[in-house]
């Protein structure tokens, strides 16, 4: 972490510290508008990875790294993630003119936009530039203006108002999903090229929510491991429960390390880049998911309670190792590189 970075984390921290995340889950849409607004005209996290003359601040994947990391620890709702993707997706597609129309109001926060994967889907369709088919599990889907399409090996704007759209009924109360259907919608396309690095840059951004989650969640689980009395003493100062503490803490850091080794490689465009963005997809679910059932555990019959925010954790740490693949499927595509499936 450089200073600046550190600057940058304290700076997002501060200004989350505000903004209670239970009352963003009940909103319409799914997180605060305001507190978006400021995320992006203050700090400018959707632009962060953008070049300058597009409105960004002409930094990185890395300085996202830290974004997306405190906006996980604290189960932030915002529509960062489908800025992430859609803003790299116009970069990397080549398209000047459309870099130029677009990139401003998603840096600005005024433009919600984000990414569907269609890739692969066996129902859907490109005919001339005509899009028809459906795309579940797309991050942001009911509050988008602009659709980034990634079909045929090729990257696709939709505009979001010519496609029907369904919110889903998702275990993560924190984070809203939708299906799109597309039924001819026109689609401009942006590129030819195989686009392959969006879906690890996906994996990627996604590993840093997590590890920030499960930093959250570590955090809340020692505090309340301090406060909480059993027998006339805290129940941290026993043994067992100390050294289970101990291994969340040990896995954490160990998925920290995974998660910024596969951004580090993103930025670089190594070519091992899409193995340590799969090896960090399974090692941060998998903490996550740990570190989730360890608070559960540790907070006791508390930790079911839907005043308490460890049934959210719980939640994130399921649903979101699913999105992007899931750590099967993650797997079997490491042992497909390695020549071993």
């Amino acid at each position: 972490m450089t200073e600046e970075r550190e600057a940058l984390r304290e700076a997002v921290r501060g200004l989350l510290a505000g903004y209670p995340t239970r009352a963003a889950i009940g909103t319409p849409a799914g997180y605060d508008a305001g507190l978006w607004a400021r995320l992006c005209k203050e700090i400018g996290v959707a632009g962060l990875a953008v070049p300058q003359p597009y409105g960004g601040a002409g930094a990185g994947l890395l300085e996202t790294h830290v974004v997306l990391e405190e906006l996980g620890r604290r189960l932030t709702p915002a529509p960062m993630l489908g800025a992430l993707l859609a803003g790299q997706a116009l970069l990397r597609s080549g398209d000047e003119e459309a870099c130029v129309r677009l990139l401003p109001g998603i840096c600005a926060g005024d433009l919600i936009a984000t990414v569907a994967f269609a890739t692969g889907s066996p129902t859907f369709s490109v005919d001339g530039d005509r899009l028809s088919g459906e795309v579940r599990h797309v991050p942001d889907a009911g509050v988008a203006d602009v659709l980034i399409v990634a079909a045929a090996g090729s990257l696709w704007e939709v505009d979001a108002a010519a496609t029907v759209r369904h919110p889903e009924e998702s275990l993560d109360l924190t984070r809203r999903l939708g299906t799109v259907r597309l039924d001819g919608a026109a689609g401009r396309r942006l590129s030819g090229k195989p686009q392959a690095s969006l879906w690890d840059i996906g994996c990627v951004a996604l590993s840093a929510e997590q590890v920030g989650a499960a930093s959250g969640a570590l955090e809340l689980t020692i505090e309340y491991a301090k406060t909480r009395h059993q027998f006339g003493r805290p129940i941290g100062s026993f043994q067992v429960l100390q050294h289970r503490l101990a291994e969340a803490h040990v896995r954490l850091e160990a998925a920290r390390s995974a998660s910024w080794t596969a951004a580090e490689a993103l930025v670089a465009g190594a070519p091992e880049a899409y193995r340590l963005a799969s090896v960090a997809k399974v090692c941060c679910s998998e903490t996550f998911q740990a570190v989730a059932a360890e608070m559960v555990q540790m907070h006791g019959g508390l930790a079911i309670t839907w005043e308490h925010d460890a049934h959210l954790y719980f939640r994130r740490a399921y649903a979101s190792a699913q999105l992007f693949g899931s750590p099967a499927q993650h797997v079997e595509r490491l042992a497909s590189a390695a020549g071993l499936a």
